[in-house]
């Protein structure tokens, strides 16, 4: 099965109970979370519910007609306290929920912050990563490095806020809603219906703008993998576009390709600018209602003016902005779905180079490699074909041959970076694929065509391929290859630090 990253054909259900499997994952953070939130709108509701106490008592005193407020548990202020000493009391108490509900949204954004940032960001990148150096060269061959970088930073992210921008918001919209329409049943039933009567057609215009953004959202995605291999090729080959002048060709190339991704991205912003402005008018109508019916109740002396309208009012105003954050968690869903998706396409690719189920290990390795009727194919069109040679210990084997005549694919073989489509190789009597990967490679010493050098000490390039070297046996390597004499000719020797390139 080929290793190229394909468009997956997973339905958008499937992503989302995958995306849900991950929550579950981080559920006792999630709980926290929401814990945190439960009591963050309790102490909003507490310093709502006296605020509108206040304006009750205070119009008590204004008016001494008008009937004294109802107090918490049938308590009421000792009748000694003064007039002033009663507000006051009011008001110490809705700065204490005030200050309490600071309090705990500095540790709820900690909480929120430490869940999606330090775990599961983490978490996903390290996964991604241990994937990537399972996969055989084929994928790598198969899909364009900016495309892959794209999908460990960009995408990772994108898949992140449906933790904390999708389920969670979700969640605390559902808790909230739930809170507030309880509390305005109990202020006034027949307000409530009123009010809320226009709430379906937020759900319905919620679902339309979803469907209608979904494809531009998967879009973008692949235009910025454009964009960013523009960017990176260039850097990386910018000894080329110079020696051939081709700057000036190069900047316009790339300022089309960021062109057509600030285009596509205004189309969507235009969809998103008219439709959240659309669901908050939507929900400000509910407060017309109210001020028309909830002010009639109250000049008829149906409702109170403090603990009825003002604080169905706040409440009103919180449940409307709670149904308004249907449009950005809706945004939000559509972005994480097609980051998901490419995500999961990296993490279920399928690793063609495995070991056998009980590899061999050999304690030492002769070296007699025999090639026993080998095709081999990058796509449909063999490279190798019916390919038998045999090589001694000890013996220099030369092969020459055109560009494109399969040098490369046939020593890639050797350490099995491929597997041959057709016959086997031996090593010592034994088919590659039944020996342990590690040991065969270690085993196989390789020079590149192109050298790379890591952005570490000149020491630890040397030993890369044996971590545990010590000073006298990279020095000895050093010398092997003629290059101790200008290393040791730098201020810092093999401890220099190399740059990229």
């Amino acid at each position: 099965m080929s290793e190229a990253i394909a468009a997956s054909e997973a339905s958008n259900s499937a992503l989302v109970r995958r995306m849900l499997g991950l929550c579950w994952e981080y559920r006792w953070g999630c709980v926290k979370v929401l814990l945190l939130q439960l009591l963050l709108l309790s102490l909003g509701l507490m310093g709502l519910g006296f605020t509108g106490l206040g304006i009750d008592q205070i119009r008590h005193y204004a008016l001494p007609e008008v009937p004294p407020p109802h107090w918490p548990l049938g308590w009421t202020p000792p009748a000694e306290w003064p007039r002033m000493g009663v507000i006051t009391f009011v008001a110490g108490l809705v700065l204490a929920f005030s200050l309490l509900r600071a309090v705990l949204n500095f540790f709820y954004h900690v909480e929120v912050n430490q869940l999606v940032q330090a775990e599961i960001v983490v978490n996903l990148r390290d996964q991604l990563y241990d994937k990537m150096q399972r996969l055989s060269f084929r994928f790598f061959d198969a899909n364009a490095s900016s495309s892959i970088i794209n999908r460990i930073t960009g995408d990772v992210q994108a898949l992140r806020s449906f933790v904390d921008q999708v389920v969670i918001q979700i969640l605390i919209m559902l808790l909230s809603l739930l809170v507030y329409l309880g509390y305005m049943l109990h202020i006034h039933v027949g307000l409530t219906i009123a009010c809320l009567i226009s709430t379906p057609l937020l759900w319905f215009a919620s679902g339309s703008f979803s469907r209608k953004v979904r494809p531009a959202f998967i879009r973008n995605r692949l235009l910025v993998d454009r964009m960013i291999a523009r960017f990176t090729e260039n850097f990386r080959g910018i000894k080329v576009v110079k020696s051939f002048a081709r700057e000036p060709h190069e900047i316009e190339a790339f300022r089309a390709a960021s062109e057509e991704v600030r285009t596509q991205q205004g189309w969507v912003f235009r969809r998103v600018s008219l439709y959240v402005p659309g669901i908050s008018l939507l929900s400000q109508v509910n407060l017309v209602v109210l001020l028309l019916y909830g002010g009639w109740l109250v000049i008829h002396g149906q409702m109170p003016l403090g603990s009825g309208l003002v604080v169905f009012a706040g409440i009103l105003n919180q449940f409307s902005g709670q149904v308004s954050n249907i449009g950005q968690i809706a945004n939000t869903m559509q972005q994480s779905l097609a980051g998901a998706r490419r995500v999961f396409e990296v993490l279920d690719a399928p690793v063609a180079i495995q070991n056998a189920p009980r590899p061999k290990a050999p304690e030492r390795v002769r070296g007699r490699l025999v090639f026993e009727n080998v095709w081999f194919a990058h796509g449909m069109e063999p490279v190798l074909r019916d390919l038998c040679f045999e090589a001694r210990p000890g013996e220099c084997l030369g092969i020459v041959g055109p560009t494109g005549a399969g040098k490369s694919a046939l020593t890639s073989l050797i350490p099995r970076f491929y597997d041959p489509t057709g016959g086997r190789i031996l090593l010592d009597g034994t088919d590659l694929r039944q020996l342990d990967l590690s040991t065969l490679r270690r085993n196989v010493g390789l020079v590149f065509q192109e050298s790379f050098l890591f952005s570490t000490t000149i020491g630890a390039n040397i030993a890369f391929g044996h971590p545990y070297a010590t000073p006298e046996q990279i020095g000895r390597a050093a010398r092997v290859a003629a290059a101790h004499d200008f290393i040791s000719e730098l201020p810092r020797g093999y401890e220099t630090i190399l740059g990229e390139g």
